[in-house]
């Protein structure tokens, strides 16, 4: 059966950048993305110098992330193994950049769809090499049937020393490399920091704002290291920047290498649209959760007082139904082409979790819906009816994000086994906050207040102890460390410092205590804490978003 890959020797590139002109040439790339282009590594200190290359591109892997994700079968696997695209299809969700450990899809800012290395196939059909083997002056791309033992491919990888690249992740990777460095195979070897990069490879980085400014505010590199190099001695020897990195344990040390090219690329595809559905769903979930889970344990027959009436039969599934409806309209917002939303209905996936999610947003949002229904017109048998699915789709529709990050293989920091009971702790921190905060409603009941606060505090201090296991306990890879440590850089640390840990979570805590102690002041104590926890909440789903993509794929 064939299978095609590619055999790259870095011992014999001399980074022509060949390779990317006749990508782009053959597929009409746009300006500022690339199917395939090469980086620079430079080692040492001078004189004792030396730079390396690294061709990058698709690996078309034999369990692709890429295709599993895809909600919509953009992306699938040919019978040749050839990991190809369909733009017709494709809705611009981007979970496919976040799912591929080697950065090779991008978005292309035509067609708003995504688009990679698709090894030729339209030349491959007609028997012909794609186009960055046929360029290259030293024969340093070697292409072919990996499974026919006559090719030189096939030759070549059973007789020299290939490797590839995270071969940890577990996705079969089909580019293998001769000669490769290692700060050059691992990217965490050597971060992207200015004013490292020339002026032509950051061209095009929106994130930059001067190419001749270091921005301490996006670096990785531990504070002592960045004053030292933003403020170089006067006279000083031309000695390579120590780029920040961490070893297995989390420990940041030294590397004496870092990228001087680098072609411009989207470093960060999900933006506040995701963090913010990451909080409106907690809400949506978190508001039907409580309400069910209080008449579930209250052995609830039919009928309900006034006060209960008013929070758990109509606010409950009004908070719901609306953190729903903004989390679905976020969703079609962050797409490239929202056009084709529906696509998730006619198209769908199913091993994709983000088709799940939408059904079970969909389906949940209907549930909703009837459970207003049945105690805005007093039908308590349908109600009653209504507890157990309400409470099992609320699970679900807190939950499924924890399973559709796990897809998103090239963001180790997301894979975390903490992410599912932070999800579900963080939809009742949401559900008691904004019940708490609608107690002030005329006619609500002093019983459900004194149910919320408890609630609400355990929530807390749960939610406090999960996020600071994940942020400050021992990592299993450099990736997670390097992550974990942009929470405390000056670029997210007011954001989960200030506003996530201080006012989000221990200011309401003390005022949680205190709506205990003073009963007489419970609900005002409650509503502020709620607002505060909100708060808190959005702040770090802002920081788990950014620093789950600030460390670099390639």
């Amino acid at each position: 059966m064939t299978k095609y890959a590619f055999v790259i020797d870095q011992r014999k590139c001399i980074g022509c950048h060949a390779c990317t002109v006749a990508c782009k040439a053959e597929h009409d790339v746009p300006i500022g993305v690339n199917r395939t282009w090469v980086k620079y590594i430079e080692r040492g200190t001078f004189p004792d110098t030396r730079r390396h290359f690294l061709v990058n591109r698709c690996n078309h892997c034999d369990n692709a992330p890429c295709v599993a994700i895809c909600p919509t079968k953009a992306l699938y696997k040919r019978d040749d193994g050839i990991v190809d695209f369909d733009a017709r299809r494709c809705i611009g969700c981007k979970s496919c950049m976040q799912a591929c450990p080697y950065d090779a899809l991008y978005i292309d800012p035509s067609s708003h769809t995504a688009a990679k290395c698709n090894y030729c196939a339209h030349r491959t059909e007609l028997g012909l090499e794609p186009a960055c083997v046929v360029v290259c002056p030293e024969r340093a791309i070697i292409a072919g049937d990996m499974q026919d033992t006559q090719t030189e491919i096939a030759q070549l990888i059973a007789r020299e020393p290939v490797r590839v690249r995270k071969p940890e992740q577990g996705t079969g990777p089909n580019v293998y490399y001769l000669g490769a460095d290692e700060a050059a195979i691992n990217p965490e070897e050597s971060l992207q920091e200015l004013p490292h990069m020339t002026m032509w490879s950051t061209l095009l980085q929106s994130q930059r704002e001067a190419g001749h400014a270091f921005d301490s505010a996006r670096s990785l590199r531990p504070e002592k290291q960045r004053t030292a190099f933003a403020s170089p001695q006067q006279g000083s020897t031309l000695d390579l920047p120590a780029i920040s990195v961490s070893d297995q344990a989390g420990a940041f040390h030294v590397a004496r290498s870092h990228i001087v090219y680098d072609p411009p690329k989207e470093r960060s595809p999900w933006g506040w649209m995701v963090s913010a559905y990451l909080g409106t769903k907690s809400i949506g979930a978190g508001a039907m959760l409580v309400a069910a889970a209080i008449l579930i344990l209250h052995g609830f027959q039919g009928t309900m007082s006034t006060g209960w009436h008013t929070l758990l039969g109509i606010s409950a599934p009004i908070i719901g139904g609306l953190g729903i409806a903004l989390t679905l309209l976020l969703l079609v917002a962050d797409l490239k082409r929202p056009a084709r939303a529906l696509f998730l209905l006619t198209k769908g996936n199913p091993t994709s979790w983000l088709v799940w999610g939408g059904y079970i947003l969909g389906v949940f949002g209907l549930v909703e819906v009837l459970w207003f229904g049945a105690a805005l017109f007093h039908l308590a048998t349908l109600l009653q009816i209504l507890l157990l699915p309400t409470l099992l789709l609320a699970v679900a529709a807190a939950g499924y994000t924890a399973f559709l990050f796990g897809q998103a293989e090239g963001r180790d920091f997301w894979q975390s086994p903490l992410l599912l009971p932070i999800l579900l702790v963080q939809a009742v921190l949401a559900g008691a906050a904004s019940l708490g905060i609608v107690s002030w409603l005329p006619g609500a009941d002093g019983t459900l207040t004194r149910l919320f606060t408890p609630l609400l505090l355990s929530a807390i201090v749960v939610h406090i102890c999960l996020v600071l296991i994940e942020v400050f306990g021992s990592h299993s890879s450099r990736h997670i460390a390097a992550a974990a440590h942009t929470m405390m850089t000056a670029r997210l640390r007011p954001f989960f410092l200030y506003l996530f840990l201080g006012a989000g979570s221990l200011l309401p805590v003390v005022l949680l205590v205190l709506a205990l102690l003073l009963p007489g002041a419970q609900l005002l104590l409650l509503g502020l804490a709620g607002l505060l926890a909100l708060s808190g909440l959005f702040a770090y789903e802002h920081c788990f978003v950014v620093a789950g993509q600030a460390v670099p794929l390639s």
